[in-house]
């Protein structure tokens, strides 16, 4: 790597990121049935018809893969829980061994040294509440605090930190408009409908948390740097629409209390009756924000229906899942973040990352091309706060190889390599590299 823990201000925390679907293996301990189970098993919308029954086997795996975490060095862990791990049906009848295992969880990060930082939910609705309209159900904010309660009564007293929703971009327009993940619709009415509840959660559960005595608590979004296709001004409509829908909605109204003009000119007539009533729960007061950055956009006009634009491929390096390698962008949003947004509030990179066809020969698995990606964009964090942002931490996406959502099994973001047949575990020269970098 090109840089070493003490490139980096004293108490600035270094961490990996995972959820709960993705890794933990959700047939087991009682889980309930998610409205990702069903998508994952109606044909076409997931690569394989693949699911997270099993997944990486982390609910049984869990002290190898922490050990891991503590080898490498990094100061803090990012993990989820799965709402229908501990309420099968969304509300009611609490299943004890879902409880237990995040009780057994956060010990075990402890003993080794690791500072867990929570995500309350990464977008495992259980099929119960989906049932009754899931995140188009305003009533979804109070299950939504009434599960916080549970989980954060039970392993909130030993938290680093607590964020509520990961990205409600994907909670509520990726999931709701295009379709791409569950509850897999594409109506405008549903997705302005959960756009404004996922932050109306976020609030209540907020306010339920700070009643419970509970602190250092997040919100947590991600954003992906809206670029014109070319210099036309209809490219350049193109792209601010986007940036108002993906960035400035959700930071908006958490941070100012307002939804942009340019998102409320498609999105006001679908919105719930009184939906300007709920700013102060939604602005409720947080401790630091967090940022997932991995990739930009770019935007061209189109025909048709709002928002009258489309995505078409850029230029630049890209992933294994085709995204743009544009760290530019992550030191734009912070900057961005900090002068528009949250002021002196800590900011956290709390994921970024990349996928590559990682391949396991004789033992080792070389990831060159993600410790440059790394590199790069750990460089614009160093240049955000050599320019004054307050960013207290940077998080790497992800510990393992994982389900990675519609597309399956095939798209490998991890530090270490994961076989889907024997679930061994083979750390890669990313997690070698960065090992080396927080421990000189």
């Amino acid at each position: 790597m090109d840089f070493k823990r003490s490139d980096f201000p004293q108490g600035f925390d270094f961490g990996v990121a995972t959820s709960s679907y993705q890794i933990e293996g959700h047939q087991f301990g009682g889980a309930g049935s998610t409205h990702w189970d069903s998508f994952a098993a109606t044909p076409g919308n997931v690569v394989r018809a693949e699911n997270g029954d099993r997944a990486c086997d982390h609910y049984h795996r869990f002290a190898d893969d922490l050990d891991l975490v503590a080898a490498a060095g990094f100061d803090c862990y990012r993990f989820s829980t799965s709402w229908a791990r501990v309420l099968p049906e969304g509300r009611g009848a609490i299943n004890q061994d879902g409880l237990d295992y995040y009780d057994r969880l956060t010990d075990a990060m402890l003993e080794r040294g690791i500072k867990p930082c929570v995500t309350l939910y990464h977008w495992e609705m259980p099929s119960a509440l989906a049932d009754l309209g899931g995140w188009r159900n305003r009533d979804v904010a109070q299950w939504f605090a009434e599960f916080t309660q549970i989980i954060m009564g039970r392993i909130g007293d030993r938290m680093h930190s607590i964020a509520t929703i990961n990205e409600p971009w994907c909670v509520s327009w990726l999931s709701h408009f295009e379709g791409a993940h569950a509850p897999g619709l594409r109506d405008i009415r549903a997705t302005a409908r959960a756009m404004h509840h996922v932050l109306l959660a976020h609030g209540t559960a907020t306010q339920a948390m700070r009643a419970m005595g509970l602190s250092n608590l997040g919100a947590v979004f991600n954003l992906e740097w809206a670029t014109p296709a070319d210099d036309s001004a209809a490219a350049h409509h193109a792209a601010a629409v986007q940036d108002a829908i993906y960035n400035r909605f959700f930071m908006g109204g958490v941070f100012q209390k307002a939804y942009p003009e340019l998102a409320l000119e498609g999105l006001e007539p679908h919105l719930p009756t009184g939906w300007q009533d709920d700013f102060a729960t939604i602005g409720a007061p947080v401790d630091w924000c967090g940022i997932n950055y991995y990739t930009r956009s770019l935007l061209a006009p189109a025909d048709g229906p709002w928002p009258h634009s489309q995505l078409v491929p850029g230029p630049l390096p890209k992933t294994q899942m085709e995204w743009e390698i544009y760290p530019q962008g992550l030191y734009d949003f912070l900057m961005r973040a900090a002068q528009e947004y949250t002021g002196s509030l800590p900011l956290y990179v709390t994921e970024n990352g990349m996928a590559n066809a990682d391949i396991v020969h004789a033992g080792a698995a070389a990831d060159d091309v993600r410790i440059d990606y790394i590199n790069q964009h750990v460089a614009a964090v160093k240049q955000a706060i050599g320019d004054g942002v307050p960013i207290a931490g940077y998080f790497l996406w992800s510990l393992l190889d994982n389900y990675e959502w519609a597309l399956g099994y095939e798209k490998r973001f991890g530090l270490v390599h994961v076989d889907f047949d024997t679930l061994a575990r083979t750390p890669k020269g990313s997690f070698h590299a960065l090992t080396q970098a927080l421990r000189s």
